[in-house]
């Protein structure tokens, strides 16, 4: 039951996927996005991981995706479909795709054959619990300071380009 749980959620995560890129707007991308994202959190579910399962949907689907659309949204960006951008390069990407997505799938299949997918006991919250603040402390604080110094570097940047918004049009108002 666990393998076609897998399996099922696999195949949604995939199809999704390809949606993403194929997709002629960027809001429908972001929405398959989530449906991909949540297919991924199905295959965790599958394998009995539930606090990875959970922090994926916490994370990635409720986070990133909504950090994606409020991103679209306020930097008004044109979210109907740009044909001048388009290039006659989609049967190239298509086809090497395809070439990869046969190789990846064919080195999977000849690394794992017919092995059943067993339940994991190293994706529950104690397990997981243990590993980072056991083993990863360090690294997790040291990405925690790098987020927060990227958060203040954005700050500053947006601070100071608004600042230099004000002197040009103060300049704006003088010459004119």
């Amino acid at each position: 039951m666990t393998t076609v749980l897998f399996a099922v959620a696999g195949v949604v995560a995939v199809v999704a996927a390809v949606m993403v890129v194929v997709s002629r707007r960027i809001v429908h991308a972001a929405l398959w996005l989530v449906l991909a994202l949540g297919a991924v959190a199905g295959c965790f579910g599958a394998l009995q991981a539930e606090f990875v399962a959970l922090v994926q949907i916490l994370v990635y689907v409720g986070a990133i995706v909504v950090l994606v659309l409020f991103a679209l949204m306020l930097t008004k960006a044109p979210t109907n479909p740009l044909p001048e951008l388009t290039t006659g390069r989609s049967p190239f990407a298509a086809v090497a795709a395809a070439v990869l997505a046969v190789l990846l799938g064919s080195g999977v299949i000849l690394a794992f054959g017919n092995e059943k997918i067993e339940p994991v006991t190293d994706g529950s919250a104690e397990a997981v619990g243990t590993q980072v603040f056991k083993h990863w402390v360090l690294p997790f604080e040291v990405l925690s300071v790098l987020l927060l110094a990227a958060l203040i570097g954005a700050i500053a940047l947006s601070q100071r380009s608004g600042a230099t918004q004000r002197r040009a049009a103060s300049r704006r108002e003088k010459e004119g």
